[in-house]
């Protein structure tokens, strides 16, 4: 049977809001349809409490927060998700597009380009090989069909990191690290959302040819990154015009969801196109504020709402899953939690294996962590229960998915922090402690000197006034790079060790910047292509030879 609303992900929210099904009963509940407005405002401020009870007790616990909202919103199940649940209407048009929007605005596009190569490998090929292996696992123990298995793989391949950046912020890993993560999540979620897509695009029509199946790929995925770029740039002279910070907000937020549903509406890759959109704007558009104050204001707005949406998400993760059904099903979740088990460490291993043949090798350490780390969240829930009404086996593909969520966001949850313990990859020493802090004073001061030189020129400071505060930030600067200095030049002579790692980091900020001056030289021609290809290969060679930092 052919389903037109099926074509494109622009239609589901129009097919989503018909359905009034509840999952509880095993169907998709509609959180914005919950009665009156008193009483909305009553289960939000229950879900605020609770949600601020869970972070009292994680605090005391040392467990991840997520995990614990999870955890929370189990046991009231039985009182709200007749009126309340997870629609995936409302997470795919509003919590997904602030989500990547937040993490993309804050990614840094140098610290990006330079772990591109792993992010890459990971996030496109890396999730159709373990898209694959799932499918193949599911459709051989479970019997399921082959586009049914194809959707459980589609669906688990797909990793939410929040559970991971949590973590890592509590315990310090190292940069690199961290950004493969981030990096990973901004284009792992618009790789499953366009797999998705495809797979219902299959169910509908019946059949698709490869070669119409990667065009269609091709097309949505190059489509959103066209569009966002082009989007992210239009906003950029709107931005540097407006002087108010309030009204940058709307601003992004207008380009944050606007971007998004333009993409579903064009047929394209709205989730692609809000990374780049993100991307373009975090690191074309922020420098460019007025005042530090300006650029505080976004970003501290931003953190908020994605950590507002995180809550909310997770909680109802919590009230949406029964417990009781899933117990009924337990060797089928069983199964499929070793299928997506062996589908990431498959696709990790394997394609990192490779990977020093042309970029600087991830450490065998790191890799545990990103297999581990392989933790499923609200996208997951959301495909699941955005699946058609009328699709056979339907109901039972959401229960696997939620199964599988739910023993990601609790067991490798609260294990993550004790991997990356016994691992040693947490970078908090009393050394590293006493240089990141040192750090920080100089980078503030020297910021808060490039203010008052900025405050000067407008007219807003006088001479004198400018002069006493410079110097005062001076005074400041001048002791922290003296102890600084010390402590590098004392961890130098004793321990040998950590003073080069430190120093890496510095070396490769400078190899970093030296080949984007030089490609800009050459793109200007002003040297000629084949001195600076020898040369860039130089770098290259100079930044496999750092340590991981």
């Amino acid at each position: 049977m052919k389903h037109d609303w099926l074509l494109t992900l622009s239609s589901w929210p129009q097919f989503l809001a018909n359905s009034n099904s509840v999952h509880n009963s095993n169907a998709a509940v509609s959180s914005l349809a919950i009665g009156s407005i008193p009483e909305l405002i009553n289960i939000l401020t229950i879900l605020l409490l609770l949600a601020t009870t869970v972070a009292l007790v994680t605090q005391r616990l040392r467990i991840p927060y997520v995990t614990g909202l999870v955890l929370a919103g189990l046991p009231i199940t039985d009182l709200l998700s007749q009126r309340l649940g997870l629609d995936p209407s409302l997470v795919l048009n509003l919590f997904l597009p602030i989500l990547i929007f937040e993490a993309a605005i804050n990614t840094d596009i140098s610290r990006l380009r330079s772990t591109f190569k792993p992010i890459a490998l990971l996030a496109i090929p890396g999730s159709l090989l373990s898209s694959g292996i799932i499918a193949v696992l599911v459709k051989l123990s479970l019997g399921l069909d082959w586009i049914n298995a194809l959707l459980v793989g589609v669906i688990l391949a797909n990793t939410d990191t929040v559970s991971m950046i949590a973590v890592f912020k509590e315990l310090r890993v190292p940069s690199r690290l961290s950004t493969i993560v981030e990096g990973e999540t901004l284009f792992n979620d618009a790789a499953a959302l366009v797999s998705f897509n495809l797979l219902l695009v299959i169910y509908s029509t019946g059949s698709i040819t490869v070669s119409q199946g990667i065009k269609e790929m091709l097309l949505v995925s190059l489509g959103g990154a066209f569009l966002g770029a082009v989007l992210g740039y239009l906003c950029l002279p709107i931005f540097n015009r407006l002087q108010d910070p309030l009204s940058s907000l709307l601003l992004t937020v207008a380009l944050a969801l606007g971007t998004f549903q333009l993409g579903q509406f064009l047929g394209v890759s709205g989730a692609v196109a809000v990374v780049i959109a993100g991307l373009v704007f975090g690191n074309l558009g922020l420098p460019q504020a007025t005042s530090a104050s300006y650029r505080i204001t976004l970003l501290s707005f931003w953190e908020y709402a994605g950590f507002s949406v995180n809550t909310f998400i997770f909680l109802l993760i919590g009230i949406e899953i029964n417990p009781l059904t899933l117990w009924k099903i337990l060797p089928a979740v069983i199964l499929v939690i070793i299928a997506y088990q062996l589908g990431r460490i498959i696709s990790v291993y394997s394609l990192l294996a490779g990977l020093r043949w042309f970029d600087r090798p991830i450490p065998l350490r790191w890799q545990h962590v990103l297999v581990l780390g392989n933790i499923k969240g609200s996208l997951s829930m959301a495909l699941a229960i955005a699946i058609p009404v009328g699709f056979v086996g339907r109901e039972f593909i959401i229960e696997l998915v939620f199964g599988a969520v739910l023993f990601s966001l609790v067991i490798q949850g609260l294990a993550l922090p004790w991997l990356i313990k016994q691992l040693n990859i947490g970078q908090g020493n009393g050394i590293s402690e006493e240089i990141g802090q040192l750090q920080i004073q100089l980078i503030g001061a020297k910021a808060a000197q490039d203010e008052l030189a900025q405050l000067l020129k407008a007219g807003v400071l006088p001479k004198a006034t400018y002069e006493e505060l410079w110097a005062a930030y001076q005074a400041k600067v001048a002791g922290s790079e003296r102890v600084l200095r010390e402590v590098y030049n004392q961890h130098q002579a004793h321990l040998g060790l950590h003073y080069p790692n430190q120093l890496d980091v510095v070396r490769r900020q400078l190899i970093i910047a030296e080949k984007g001056a030089i490609n800009d030289a050459l793109r200007k021609r002003i040297v000629p292509e084949d001195v600076v290809q020898r040369y860039i290969k130089a770098l290259d060679q100079k930044l496999q030879s750092l340590s991981d930092d």
